[in-house]
C-alpha cells in the first residue's frame, strides 16, 4: 500500500469511527507510530483532524460535522436548484444539469 493510499484509508477509518489512536492505526496498517504521525500531519493540512495527547481520552479525532461522503443535496437544496434551472438556457442550463446529476439524491433529466 502506498503512502497516499494509506492516508486515504486512515481518513475513511476516522470518518467511520470519529476517534482512533496512533497505536491502533499503526497496527491496522502495519507501519510504525511515527509513520502514522507523519501521515496525520499531512492529512491535517487539508482536513479538520484534531490530535489530543494523553493516555485516557487521547488520540485522533474528526469533528462530528465533517463528512467525506457529503456529496448529496438536501431536498430543499435540490428543489431550489430545479426552480432556478427553469430560468436558464444554453451553457448555464448544461452546467446546472451536471450539478443536479452529480449531487442530487434523485433527479431525472427533464
Amino acid at each position: 500500500m502506498s503512502p497516499s493510499e494509506r492516508r486515504s484509508e486512515i481518513l475513511h477509518l476516522l470518518c467511520e469511527q470519529r476517534h482512533e489512536t496512533t497505536i491502533n492505526l499503526a497496527a491496522e496498517f502495519g507501519v510504525s507510530e511515527r509513520t502514522i504521525r507523519t501521515d496525520l500531519v499531512i492529512l491535517s493540512c487539508c482536513y479538520p483532524i484534531e490530535t489530543v495527547r494523553g493516555r485516557f481520552g487521547g488520540g485522533i479525532y474528526l469533528p462530528e460535522w465533517f463528512r467525506m461522503e457529503s456529496r448529496t443535496l438536501s431536498p430543499e437544496q435540490q428543489a431550489l436548484l430545479i426552480k432556478i434551472r427553469e430560468t436558464l438556457a444554453g451553457d448555464d442550463l448544461q452546467v446546472m444539469n451536471s450539478i443536479l446529476a452529480q449531487f442530487a439524491l434523485y433527479w431525472e433529466y427533464r
